[in-house]
């Protein structure tokens, strides 16, 4: 998979590169939204990574004139501009995604390889269902039976990765590798106090509970 990175701050393009080289990804980048726009018209590439606010050329014109020029590659903004409005702008210019700045590096990965997948089956999968629980991945909402779940940006990360494994037994491990990038466990209860104010968020008042603890194993989102 090739992936373009058009990012004006050096160093945070250099880190993103190698994460993104690690993951088994090939990256070339930009340096700012005109040598952006001038790499994505040769072609080739399965997922554009453009920052919004950029010199010579932000990452809004420029994805504008790729969406003109019929270039429908997926774009997955990264921003510190994190408010509904902004993410609105970006996402009327055509983007796919929206990412908000400081933002954890295993999401970044996921929400690439998402974008690169979806475009195989030609289809964009912004909002996430189980049961009566609704996610927004671009207005980062959540929703149960209509009412609205206040979540902290952790919090939200913790159970969009239990909602896209529905169903199925999710380990501490595999929680502590993908939502807080810990590759080692650091013997601390941060799981069991997330869980545990994510549980009171979404299953509080409700008749039926949602996220169950599997005894020996982890965590389970039911619908």
């Amino acid at each position: 998979m090739r992936v373009l990175i058009v990012e004006d701050d050096l160093e945070a393009a250099a880190a993103m590169q190698r994460g993104l080289n690690e993951a088994g990804l090939e990256t070339t980048h930009a340096p700012d939204g005109a040598e952006g726009l001038i790499e994505a018209q040769k072609g080739g590439y399965d997922v554009y990574v453009v920052d919004r606010m950029m010199p010579r050329l932000d990452g809004v014109s420029m994805v504008e004139t790729l969406r003109r020029e019929g270039d429908q590659t997926p774009v997955l903004f990264l921003s510190a501009l994190g408010e509904v409005e902004d993410r609105v702008v970006g996402l009327k210019a055509g983007a796919d995604d929206y990412l908000v700045k400081p933002y954890a590096f295993a999401e970044l990965i996921a929400r690439v390889e998402a974008l690169a997948r979806r475009r195989e089956t030609g289809s964009v999968q912004t909002v996430l269902k189980v049961g009566d629980l609704e996610m927004d991945l671009i207005g980062r909402t959540v929703h149960r039976a209509g009412t609205e779940i206040d979540l902290q940006p952790r919090e939200f990360q913790l159970l969009e990765f239990l909602m896209r494994h529905a169903g199925q037994s999710v380990t501490r491990t595999m929680l502590l590798e993908k939502v807080w990038e810990y590759h080692f466990d650091p013997q601390t209860n941060v799981i069991d106090v997330h869980i545990s104010r994510l549980r009171s968020k979404v299953d509080k008042g409700f008749d039926k509970a949602m996220l169950q603890t599997v005894r020996g194993a982890g965590y389970r989102l039911e619908g």
